[in-house]
């Protein structure tokens, strides 16, 4: 299936054109946009983003240095993959990290962040209705993000900013399989329900499940598309 072409650079008084298309890029890969395995041809994204070749290239190489692409001898530029050892890595420790992070603001979360997080399930809830992926991921993001403030733990909160890009990539691909929009949303309100009966056991063990849950809708995905395995 053909992708959709990126969206043209719209210029930024604050940033250099070549950090422009850098982030445009990195965005696109870790949405989900430039799939795993796809190659990057520097003609097609300069004409596609409505620049010259010259700061796709620097962005390419930077990308490389991310980890985010491999250079391939006499192939060229392609988007890296995902090896199942990667997934598990990274769902073994965030599992472990969301489940602490969960507990942690069961006990510390105040009464205006509650309400913030009820409020993401409402916005899940709205964008799942319009079948808006975009902004489900989005909104799952930012509903994480504030667990993680609420914990009051910075160093747990860098540790998983560390793993930003890895969970953004099977972010965006778990939530892609049929049905599991709903259920995350189904488990995110389990979890703040025993957030605000302040039961950080309960809290814990949920968030620990909900990643489970996200980890198996990622290999049933993987399973449908050979073109997320590699490594």
């Amino acid at each position: 299936m053909e992708r959709r072409p990126l969206v043209p650079i719209k210029l930024d008084n604050y940033k250099p054109l070549r950090e422009l298309v850098f982030e445009s890029l990195r965005e696109a890969i870790i949405s989900g946009h430039l799939r795993p395995g796809e190659r990057l041809m520097e003609i097609q994204l300069a004409e596609e983003m409505g620049v010259s070749r010259t700061p796709v290239r620097e962005a390419i190489r930077k990308l490389e240095l991310e980890g985010l692409v491999v250079m391939l001898p006499r192939k060229g530029a392609y988007v890296a993959g995902l090896s199942l050892k990667d997934i598990v890595d990274v769902f073994e420790i965030r599992g472990a990290l969301e489940g602490l992070a969960a507990e942690l603001a069961a006990e510390r979360i105040n009464e205006a962040e509650l309400e913030e997080l009820e409020r993401y399930l409402v916005k899940i809830a709205e964008n799942i209705d319009k079948g808006d992926l975009e902004k489900v991921v989005a909104t799952d993001t930012d509903f994480h993000s504030l667990l993680y403030k609420a914990s009051r733990n910075q160093r747990l909160s860098q540790i998983i900013n560390n793993l930003r890009e890895q969970i953004q990539r099977f972010r965006t691909t778990s939530l892609s399989y049929p049905g599991r929009m709903k259920a995350a949303l189904e488990e995110h309100r389990k979890i703040v329900e025993a957030i605000s009966e302040r039961n950080g056991e309960l809290a814990c063990k949920l968030a620990q499940e909900h990643i489970a849950n996200a980890e198996n809708s990622m290999m049933s995905m993987i399973q449908q598309d050979k073109k997320y395995g590699g490594g």
